[in-house]
């Protein structure tokens, strides 16, 4: 995944990437492809009912950002926000959900906890972005970006996001080691080593 500048077809790290941008009007959809286009299932994992996805990772994933209020914390830690009481406000949940919701972020390595202090007050918590907190950029930016494609309704999504160096509109898109732009229909899922076990027979799990 890499969030790509439509006019240079360069990509830009999830870090640097603005948060108040817009994708072009035009942009492909993510995984887009022939009506009923899926990935292709290579080797053992063609046959479906044969294996389970035990360490799906995108399980794994939503175990720690599956929430609304965990990624929207991530959300405004991407906008800057790290002081505790910004945080609750800007998201709209109680201080017991934030602190919760940003203990979990904080144990899972998204961020991090540094302390401050103000003229005359005692010494406070604030959350910043971890390295494994900014990875997870183009995922939200993607989620973003389907939001604005499908969701935003006839007045139009509410933020653009463009490139802070050239100022021409950016876009998540879903790519090959090579460069080239991969729709859904032409992913090839395979087993990595012990990644996918055979189930029971009359098992059959969802991804």
């Amino acid at each position: 995944m890499n969030i790509v500048d439509p006019a240079s077809g360069t990509g830009t790290s999830p870090a640097s990437a603005p948060a108040d941008t817009r994708p072009p009007a035009d942009a492909e959809a993510l995984g887009s492809g022939a009506d009923g286009a899926v990935v292709t299932l290579a080797g053992p994992l063609a046959q479906r009912d044969a294996w389970t996805a035990d360490r799906c990772s995108l399980a794994k994933a939503l175990e720690v950002v599956g929430t609304r209020s965990a990624l929207l914390l991530m959300r405004e830690a991407y906008y800057g926000t790290r002081r505790f009481d910004d945080f609750a406000r800007r998201v709209g949940i109680t201080e017991a959900v934030a602190a919760s919701r940003l203990h979990e972020l904080v144990e899972s390595g998204l961020l991090e906890r540094r302390p401050y202090r103000e003229p005359g007050q005692r010494t406070r918590q604030e959350y910043v972005l971890t390295a494994m907190g900014r990875d997870l950029a183009p995922a939200a930016l993607a989620l973003m970006q389907w939001g604005d494609r499908y969701l935003a309704g006839p007045e139009g999504p509410p933020l653009v996001l463009r490139h802070r160096d050239c100022d021409e509109p950016v876009a998540v898109t879903v790519h090959c080691a090579a460069g080239h732009d991969v729709p859904l229909g032409e992913v090839t899922v395979a087993a990595a080593r012990s990644g996918a076990r055979r189930a029971e027979p009359a098992r059959v799990d969802a991804v």
